[in-house]
C-alpha cells in the first residue's frame, strides 16, 4: 500500500470528524499519503450522516465526485448513513466498500484483497454487536480539536435514528480521554471541544458494563486540570442532564468557557412528549435562568426541529414564543425529515412539507435576530479572541471565549493566537469587526 494516496469527505456533527481523523491517522500508519478530495487518490473515505434526508443525497453526490476526481478509485462509504441503510448505499454506481459501526475503524483491513466490482462489498455488524469503544480525536485549522468522549445512545426519541446507527451508550474512560488530551496539546491546538452522541451520559459503559463509572461532571473536573490548554468547550448536552452543578463549575473555570448548546426541540410539552423527550418546557426554562444568573455572558445555543408529526400551528407558535421569551443566542434549526424505522415516520397528521419549510423559515430569522442581539449586549465588553486560520475578502475570524465571531484585517502572525479585544461594532454580515489590537493597529 506504501506510496498511495487517500482522501476523506465528512458529513454531519462534530463527532463523525473526530473518527475521520481517527480512520486518517490510520491510513497514514500504514504508508498513505493524504490529499484534498478534489484531487486524485487511489481511496476516497465518505463518513456519512443520516439525520436527515439531504445527507443520504450529499453522500451521493460524494460518490459521483469522487469517481470523477478518479474513475480508477476505491469508494468507501462509513458512517450513519452506511450501518442503517449498507445494501442500498451498496447498489450505488461507483461505491465499492461499504463498512458499518465496529467495522470503520478497520478499514485498511479490508483494502489489501478489495477490488472494484458492479456492487460495493458489506461488511456490516448487527447494531447490538456495536458495544465496544473507540476513542478518536480531530485537529482541523491547528487552533480547535474535536476530542471524542462518548459514542451511542439510550434514549428513544421518535425521530432519531442515532441509537439505530451508532448502538447504546458507552463511553471513553477517564484514563483515555486525558491522554488523548494532552495528545492534542502536543499538536498545538488551543482549543478543544468534547463532543459524543450524548456526551451529558458520560461514564455509563466506561469499563465496558452499563452503570456509571464517572459522571460528566467529573470529567469536566478532572479535564480543568489539564495544563497547556487555553480553553474547554462543551458541545450539545441534554437539558436534564446538564446539572447546575455542572453550570457552577463551568461559571468558575478558568478553561471551560461560558458557552452552551442545549437541544430543545420543541417548546410544546405536547410534542415534547410525542417525541419521547426526556424533560418539559419548564425544566428547559429552569436551566436556561441558572446559566444567565451565574454567567450572564454566557452563549446559549439552541437546537429546535419544526414540523414534527401532529405540530399544529398553535404548537408552533407556542414554541416560537416560547423561545422569543429565552435568554438565548442563536438557533440551529431542523426541518422535520421522516426517517425510516422511527415511531415518528409511522405517525398520523405528518404536517405537509411546504408548511415545514415556512415555519423553519421563521425560525431562522428569528434565529438571526436572537444572535443579533446577543452581540448588542456583548458591545462595550472586552473579550479574548482566539483567532483561525480562514481568510475571507481579506479578513482573519476567531471567536470570543463566549462564542462570539469576530472579524479583523487579515495578518497571518494572528493565527492560533489568542487577543484580549473590545467589541466594539458590529457590521453588515453580523459580525463584531474591529480594527485596533491592544490599542495598536493590526494594518497599517
Amino acid at each position: 500500500m506504501n506510496g498511495k494516496k487517500v482522501a476523506f469527505h465528512t458529513l454531519g456533527c462534530k463527532l463523525n470528524f473526530s473518527e475521520t481523523a481517527t480512520i486518517a491517522r490510520d491510513f497514514n500508519n500504514k504508508g498513505f499519503h493524504q490529499v484534498d478530495f478534489t484531487e486524485p487518490a487511489d481511496v476516497y473515505v465518505i463518513n456519512t450522516c443520516s439525520v436527515t434526508h439531504n445527507a443520504d443525497k450529499e453522500c451521493k453526490l460524494w460518490v459521483r465526485r469522487a469517481k470523477e476526481a478518479n474513475p480508477d478509485s476505491l469508494v468507501v462509504i462509513v458512517g450513519c448513513y452506511a450501518q442503517l441503510q449498507p445494501e442500498e448505499i451498496a447498489a450505488l454506481e461507483g461505491v465499492d466498500l461499504v463498512l458499518g459501526a465496529t467495522e470503520k475503524f478497520k478499514i485498511t483491513d479490508y483494502l489489501d484483497s478489495l477490488t472494484q466490482s458492479d456492487k460495493g462489498e458489506v461488511h456490516s455488524c448487527e447494531i447490538d454487536e456495536a458495544d465496544f469503544y473507540v476513542g478518536a480525536y480531530s485537529i482541523g485549522d491547528r487552533t480547535r480539536a474535536f476530542l471524542k468522549v462518548q459514542d451511542g445512545c439510550d434514549y428513544k426519541c421518535t425521530y432519531c435514528t442515532i441509537p439505530l446507527a451508532r448502538g447504546i451508550s458507552r463511553s471513553d474512560t477517564l484514563e483515555n480521554v486525558i491522554a488523548n488530551a494532552h495528545k492534542i496539546i502536543g499538536e498545538g491546538a488551543k482549543e478543544i471541544v468534547l463532543t459524543g452522541v450524548n456526551i451529558g451520559d458520560y461514564g455509563k459503559g466506561e469499563f465496558g458494563n452499563k452503570r456509571h463509572e464517572h459522571t460528566f461532571l467529573e470529567l469536566v473536573q478532572e479535564l480543568d486540570k489539564v495544563e497547556g490548554i487555553d480553553r474547554f468547550r462543551i458541545s450539545s448536552i441534554e437539558p436534564n442532564l446538564l446539572k447546575n452543578e455542572t453550570i457552577a463549575f463551568v461559571a468558575q473555570s478558568e478553561r471551560f468557557v461560558p458557552h452552551f448548546h442545549i437541544p430543545l426541540q420543541s417548546g410544546s410539552n405536547k410534542i415534547l412528549k410525542k417525541m419521547k423527550r426526556r424533560y418539559l418546557k419548564e425544566l428547559y426554562a429552569e436551566r436556561i435562568s441558572t446559566i444567565k444568573a451565574l454567567i450572564p455572558h454566557c452563549a446559549i445555543g439552541v437546537d429546535v426541529i419544526c414540523g414534527f408529526p401532529g405540530e399544529t400551528e398553535a404548537d408552533f407558535k407556542e414554541t416560537y414564543d416560547f423561545l422569543v421569551s429565552l435568554d438565548i443566542s442563536y438557533l440551529h434549526v431542523f426541518t422535520y425529515s421522516q426517517r425510516p424505522n422511527t415511531e415518528a415516520d409511522a405517525m398520523e397528521a405528518q404536517v405537509p412539507y411546504g408548511e415545514r419549510k415556512k415555519r423553519s423559515k421563521m425560525l431562522r430569522v428569528l434565529s438571526a435576530k436572537k444572535r443579533r442581539a446577543f452581540y448588542e449586549s456583548q458591545l462595550g465588553s472586552t473579550r479574548e479572541v482566539l483567532f483561525e486560520e480562514n481568510f475571507k475578502d481579506g479578513f482573519i475570524t476567531g471567536f470570543t471565549e463566549n462564542y462570539v465571531k469576530v472579524k479583523t484585517h487579515w495578518n497571518p502572525e494572528l493565527v492560533n493566537t489568542k487577543a484580549k479585544i473590545k467589541l466594539n461594532n458590529i457590521d453588515e454580515d453580523g459580525l463584531v469587526r474591529f480594527d485596533y489590537l491592544d490599542n495598536v493597529p493590526i494594518l497599517a
